[in-house]
C-alpha cells in the first residue's frame, strides 16, 4: 500500500493559499511524519505564477527530501467558465500548471469540474472552500442552460487531457459535492463522451460518502479509471474530510474492491477542518498501515 499526504494539511495549516515559505514548510512536514510522497495545489492563477517563478527552489527543495510528487493540481474554476476569454486565458494557465507538474517529476495532474455557474443567494460553497457541511440557497435564473454548461464541460476536459498527454502526464478529474461532475456515474459519462484512456478520477472517499454512494461499488464501475484515492472520512450526513476510522465508511471493503482491480497507484489522506490536525494526519496514516498488515497476515 502507497500511501501520500494529501495538500489539504498546508492548506488548513498555513492559508488558503500558502505563502511560498509556507508551501516549503508543509512539504517538510510530509517528510518529517515519515511519508515518502505528497500532493501539491496551486491555488489560483496567482498562487500558480508564485510556484512558477520559485519552481527551481520548489524542486531542489523536494528532492532534497526525495520526495515523490504524486499529484500537482492548478485549481483554475475559470476553466470552465462561459466566458470565452476567460476560458481561454485559465486553460492557457492550466498548461502552465502541466509544465510544472512535469518538471517537478508529478505522477499526475489534476482538475474539478468546478460549480455550475447558479445565482446563489448568501453566498456560494467556491467563496469558502474547504468548510463542509454548509447549506446554500439557489436561485434558477431563465437564462441558465444546462445543456450548454455540459457541453463547454466536456470540451474543456477534452482540450485538458489532450495538453496533459502532449506532456506525456495523466489528467485525473476529482467528483466533489456540489460541482458539475459529483458522482461515479456523471463522472463516467464524462469518461465516455471525452473518450480519451489519458483521462482518470480521483476518487475522494469523503466526497463520495456525502453523495450516498456505495464505495466499493463505484470501485466496480470506475475500475481502471481510478488514478488516485483521496482518503478522508465522515458520517454521509456532510461533505467533511475527516480522519480515517472516525466515520461510517467500510475501509477494509474498498480496500478489497480496490485490490480485485489491481489498484496500484497512491492512497493520499485528504483530512482537514478538524481539530489536532496533525495527530489526525498521523493516527489516519496508522490506520491505514495496520488494516494493510493484517491484510498480509491473513495471506500468509
Amino acid at each position: 500500500m502507497k500511501i501520500a499526504c494529501g495538500w489539504l494539511y498546508t492548506l488548513n495549516q498555513y492559508g488558503y493559499p500558502p505563502s511560498f515559505e509556507d508551501t516549503l514548510r508543509g512539504i517538510s512536514k510530509v517528510a518529517e511524519w515519515g511519508f515518502n510522497a505528497f500532493e501539491m495545489e496551486a491555488i489560483g492563477e496567482e498562487n500558480l505564477k508564485m510556484l512558477w517563478a520559485h519552481r527551481e527552489e520548489l524542486k531542489e527543495h523536494v528532492e532534497s527530501l526525495n520526495l515523490a510528487l504524486v499529484n500537482f493540481v492548478p485549481m483554475l474554476p475559470e476553466t470552465v467558465s462561459l466566458d470565452a476569454s476567460l476560458r481561454v486565458h485559465a486553460i492557457e494557465m492550466f498548461e502552465l500548471g502541466v509544465e510544472l507538474a512535469v518538471m517537478l517529476n508529478a505522477q499526475l495532474v489534476m482538475t474539478d469540474s468546478f460549480e455550475v455557474p447558479l445565482h446563489y443567494v448568501g453566498g456560494a460553497p467556491g467563496t469558502d472552500p474547504i468548510r463542509y457541511g454548509k447549506s446554500y440557497r439557489i436561485k434558477i435564473s431563465d437564462d441558465f442552460n444546462w445543456d450548454l454548461v455540459w457541453k463547454n464541460l466536456v470540451s474543456v476536459v477534452s482540450q485538458c487531457a489532450n495538453i496533459a498527454a502532449d506532456h506525456q502526464i495523466r489528467l485525473a478529474l476529482e467528483t466533489r459535492v456540489g460541482e458539475a461532475v459529483s458522482n461515479t456515474d456523471a463522472f463516467l459519462r464524462l469518461f465516455d463522451i471525452v473518450n480519451n484512456p489519458n483521462l482518470g478520477v480521483v476518487f475522494d472517499t469523503g466526497h463520495m460518502n456525502a453523495q450516498k454512494e456505495i464505495l466499493p461499488l463505484s470501485v466496480e464501475k470506475l475500475k481502471d479509471r481510478i488514478f488516485l484515492i483521496h482518503a478522508s472520512d465522515n458520517d454521509s450526513n456532510t461533505n467533511q474530510h475527516l480522519p480515517l476510522g472516525e466515520g461510517t465508511i467500510d475501509w477494509v471493503s474498498v480496500l478489497q474492491a480496490l485490490r480485485k482491480h489491481h489498484f496500484e497507484g497512491y492512497i493520499a489522506l485528504d483530512i482537514g477542518d478538524c481539530p489536532h490536525l496533525d495527530e489526525a494526519y498521523l493516527n489516519s496514516k496508522k490506520f491505514l498501515e495496520n488494516i494493510d498488515y493484517e491484510r498480509r497476515r491473513a495471506d500468509i
